[in-house]
C-alpha cells in the first residue's frame, strides 16, 4: 500500500510523454501521445495521474456522458507503470475519478476491460463493479470486451 506517499493531482500537457511510456509498457494496442494531449483538453477534471517520489507512477482518464436521461462516468483508460504496480495506486486513482464524478452529478460509473483480462475484472469487482454486457469485437485485434458498471446510491 502506498498511504501517504502517493500524491494524486489532475494530469496536465508536461505529464503526455510518461504517461504514453506508461501506456505502452502496459497495452497491446496503446493509445498515442495525441490522444493522451486531446483527452487533457476534454476531459480536464476527470483526467488524474499518481506521484511517488517525484515520478509518474500511473494515470487514469474518463469523461462525462449524458445520455439524455442519465449523466453517468466512462473510465476510459486507467494504467499503473509496471514497477509501481500491486501497490494500490490503480485503487487510488480509480477512487479519485469515481469521487470527480459524484462532485460532478454522474448517477454511475462505465468502463470496458477485455474478456482476457480476468486479472482487471477481479480488480473492479472489488471496487463495486459488475458486469453489465459483452461488447463484439470491441478492441482493435477483435477480442470482445466486458463493459461493467458501478451505480452510486445517492
Amino acid at each position: 500500500m502506498v498511504g501517504g506517499q502517493c500524491r494524486i493531482r489532475r494530469a496536465g500537457i508536461i505529464d503526455v510523454p510518461a504517461i504514453a511510456a506508461i501506456e505502452g509498457e502496459s497495452f497491446p494496442d496503446p493509445w498515442g501521445r495525441d490522444i493522451f494531449a486531446d483527452a487533457i483538453d476534454c476531459f480536464p477534471t476527470t483526467f488524474f495521474v499518481a506521484i511517488i517520489e517525484g515520478r509518474l507512477a500511473g494515470f487514469i482518464v474518463g469523461g462525462l456522458e449524458d445520455t439524455g436521461e442519465l449523466l453517468y462516468g466512462h473510465i476510459c483508460n486507467l494504467a499503473v507503470e509496471p514497477s509501481f504496480r500491486n501497490r494500490g495506486i490503480g485503487r487510488l486513482l480509480v477512487k479519485r475519478i469515481e469521487h470527480q464524478f459524484v462532485l460532478e452529478c454522474a448517477s454511475g460509473i462505465q468502463l470496458e476491460v477485455r474478456v482476457s483480462n480476468k486479472r482487471a475484472q477481479s480488480f473492479y469487482r472489488k471496487l463495486g463493479y459488475r458486469e453489465a454486457f459483452t461488447v463484439a469485437q470491441y478492441y482493435a485485434n477483435g477480442e470482445d470486451a466486458l463493459l461493467m458498471m458501478k451505480w452510486f446510491g445517492y
